[in-house]
């Protein structure tokens, strides 16, 4: 994950010197105590962006990373430059229960694993290099073990090749999840790129078909002309059935979110079901590609 680069939240800088900003402080405190008392990660992060209250961007968009980087933020324990927000019990007690739900995360992953192939292969491409990305484990078989995503040329005889990102499995799933909230709010998108087969195309079809009969039977069968009409034919052939598969593709992902409001949780059926391929650029841009074509832009946090 990429690391913050700039003051955390929950503090302000007032006349030249870092002080606790009182009202992010107190939603700090809360991401810790409601982690505590069981809730996921990614439920704090939905109740956050539904209350519409700011992340660290100043953009009120919440997701696990997000609130996973507050979790383990030290500087929330006080030091030389930032005041103590969180007290060192509670801090160690919540890192003792990130690794415990971890542990129980990562036997539930192996267990999947070994039944089936992850859905995320020849669906993530580096938008950089092209290549695909796949999966880098470090540590496997042992409580440690950790899989990661990379781009295939990231690395080549350990020297770095791509400077693409580097994603965990809730990554891939967070801008999934964004991706798809974003198109529930928006279902117009859909039909965006919809073309009708107007009654002037059909008839352009069928004045080509009356022509080229009427050089077959005349036994002009290597003459230009000809040539360039079966082209033709080829090509409007080709067109309506691009319009007949995007109206296909389309009808299947509206069955797909019929009757959703928002998604929370990861649906991996739905993943399968729409994504055609997610394009990774380096500078944080996602690009989410549905089945019919239609893309929409997620940036990563």
């Amino acid at each position: 994950m990429q690391r913050q680069r700039h003051m955390p939240l929950g503090y302000i800088l007032a006349n030249g010197k870092i002080e606790i900003d009182i009202k992010k402080s107190e939603v700090i405190k809360e991401i810790f105590n409601v982690y505590m008392k069981g809730s996921s990660i990614r439920k704090i992060a939905e109740d956050l962006t539904d209350k519409g209250f700011p992340n660290a961007n100043n953009k009120p968009s919440w997701n696990h990373g997000s609130i996973g980087r507050i979790l383990e933020n030290t500087k929330y324990l006080g030091d030389e430059i930032y005041a103590q927000i969180i007290d060192e019990e509670t801090f160690q007690a919540v890192q003792r229960q990130r690794k415990l739900r971890g542990k129980q995360y990562s036997r539930t992953h192996k267990i999947n694993n070994r039944k089936k192939e992850s859905i995320f292969i020849d669906k993530l491409i580096c938008g950089d290099c092209g290549e695909y990305y796949r999966q880098y484990i470090t540590n496997g078989g042992k409580p440690e073990e950790e899989v990661k995503w990379k781009c295939n040329n990231h690395s080549y005889q350990r020297k770095m090749k791509c400077k693409s990102l580097i994603l965990d499995q809730e990554d891939i799933e967070d801008m999934f999840i964004s991706g798809t909230n974003t198109l529930l709010s928006r279902m117009w998108m859909l039909d965006r790129g919809k073309k009708e087969k107007t009654p002037k195309f059909n008839m352009e079809i069928r004045v080509i078909e009356e022509r080229i009969k009427e050089l077959e039977e005349k036994g002009m069968y290597s003459s230009k002309e000809l040539a360039s009409l079966v082209f033709q034919r080829a090509k409007a052939y080709y067109d309506i059935s691009k319009i007949d598969d995007y109206d296909y593709n389309t009808k299947k992902i509206k069955e797909g979110l019929r009757d959703k409001e928002k998604l929370i949780e990861f649906d991996e059926d739905l993943f399968k079901r729409i994504i055609k391929k997610m394009i990774i650029y380096k500078d944080g841009k996602i690009e989410v590609k549905l089945i019919n074509g239609i893309t929409m832009e997620e940036e990563y946090k």
